[in-house]
């Protein structure tokens, strides 16, 4: 985060502007909307900025800029065509500790103007730190068209009766699940479409039921896909930004962790080979445990929670101890990384089929049916290979597939730090031995490999062999 976005109250402080043409008056009638005192120094005026004084609603000083003019300023804004006297409120401004705005010159600011979609008190503020201020715009408009203009009296509505709601409901969950009725359901519908009484009666009758009924937990098992947030299905994203308390994997990237609620209770229950800090027991008896506290939980995995990331034992679990859940599928790794490999993982000409295989070592074998792997016509897709890929390999060519046949890794798959290791089966080990390999990774196995030469299309480098 390049700024720290922030709601300042500026009602009665005193806010000088320096320059007085018709870009300062855009950016001073956004203080009196907050209810600044403006104070604005020119030897000149435009007639918006001269009608203004005349009305008293700012007060205008006909001189040049001096130093003192910023002592005891809460903001200051720079907007003059004199490129230098900007400069030199800038360093002002800065010297005193006073935020400061110099109107298309990022780098003199210390906070910036954002675009601003108002539903008052509901604000959204839409920043670009001073680089695509027209995109800023732009992604406004968007927002103005997608919410309700009775926005802000639903809001409204929430304040005067928030106090009420926390004496009659005093569960902190039991309260957020009561406003995520209040805000999705038929009474943001009817202050949406201006029937405010209407709207306040069927809150009053939900506050009265929730009042009286206990909060019940669920679990959600949710598919966090190979790492790019935007895979992410919209089922999950709501339930993400539902969930009380969240338990999450190691392959979980931070981009998608970011789509969780702010205020969820996170914990951490990755594993790794030969590091198992939290077992699976454990996990299933706290998915248990939490949702009969009553709290929405959400069991993010990795990929698809239905392929090698066993989330079919936890539902087990929680079915057989009556816990309710949801089950969200994900983009599974070998589609994900496979796409941003670009590599196809069946073809026409080249795979008819495909094969979703763990390649997770066991002691010192991998023990697998090599029988089927190594039919033609068909594409092998191991996950967490990177242990046993040296085996993999020996044991592909070893049951009579060719050493010749095409082979790639792909680290970090649908990731911006992706990278596409490609050989064949003699080489790719050899390759992988050069460079520092992490997990997540994917092995692919086949002769739709030889089309990323034409497919490829993420951006990152190939090592080939």
């Amino acid at each position: 985060m390049d700024t720290l976005p922030l709601f300042h109250n500026l009602r009665g402080a005193r806010c000088v502007v320096v320059g007085a043409g018709e870009v300062a008056a855009r950016k001073l009638n956004l203080l009196l909307s907050a209810d600044a005192a403006v104070e604005v120094i020119a030897p000149q005026s435009c007639a918006a900025i001269s009608q203004l004084a005349e009305a008293g609603r700012i007060t205008l000083l006909a001189r040049a800029y001096q130093r003192d003019d910023l002592t005891g300023a809460s903001l200051v804004i720079a907007a003059t065509d004199d490129p230098a006297v900007n400069k030199q409120v800038s360093e002002h401004a800065r010297a005193q500790f006073t935020p400061v705005n110099v109107v298309d010159s990022p780098d003199l600011c210390t906070v910036i103007f954002p675009s601003i979609v108002d539903r008052s008190p509901v604000q959204i503020a839409i920043g670009t730190n001073g680089t695509a201020p027209v995109l800023a715009r732009m992604l406004r408009t968007q927002l103005e068209a997608l919410l309700p203009g009775g926005l802000g009296q639903l809001a409204d509505l929430a304040g005067r009766l928030r106090s009420k709601v926390k004496t009659n409901i005093p569960g902190e969950s039991e309260r957020k699940a009561f406003w995520e009725k209040v805000f999705q359901g038929p009474i943001a519908e009817l202050m949406y479409s201006g029937r405010s009484q209407a709207a306040e009666d069927s809150f009053n009758t939900l506050l009265t039921a929730s009042a009286n009924t206990e909060l019940k937990g669920e679990v959600y098992l949710v598919g966090g896909g190979p790492g790019d947030p935007d895979l992410l299905t919209l089922r999950a994203l709501r339930l993400m930004q539902q969930a009380d308390i969240v338990l999450y994997d190691r392959l979980i990237s931070d981009a998608v962790l970011d789509r969780v609620r702010r205020d969820s209770e996170r914990i951490y229950v990755g594993k790794k080979a030969g590091d198992h800090p939290v077992t699976q027991a454990n996990i299933n008896e706290k998915l248990v445990e939490f949702a009969r506290a009553g709290k929405r939980v959400l069991r993010l995995k990795g990929g698809d929670p239905f392929i090698f990331g066993r989330g079919g034992e936890e539902i087990e679990h929680l079915s057989a101890h009556g816990i309710s859940f949801q089950v969200v599928p994900g983009v599974t790794a070998a589609s994900g990384c496979a796409s941003y490999a670009g590599i196809p993982l069946t073809h026409r000409d080249y795979a008819q089929s495909v094969i979703f295989q763990t390649g997770h070592r066991k002691g010192d074998s991998v023990d697998l049916d090599w029988d089927i792997l190594i039919k033609p016509n068909q594409t092998l897709v191991f996950y967490m290979p990177i242990n046993g890929l040296k085996v993999i390999c020996d044991k592909l060519q070893g049951h009579g597939l060719s050493a010749e046949m095409p082979a790639a890794l792909v680290e970090n798959g649908t990731r911006p730090e992706q990278r596409v290791f490609t050989g064949n089966l003699q080489t790719l080990p050899a390759i992988i031995e050069q460079h520092d390999i992490k997990a997540p990774t994917l092995l692919i196995v086949g002769e739709v490999v030889t089309l990323r030469n034409t497919l490829s299309w993420f951006g990152e480098e190939d090592s080939n062999g």
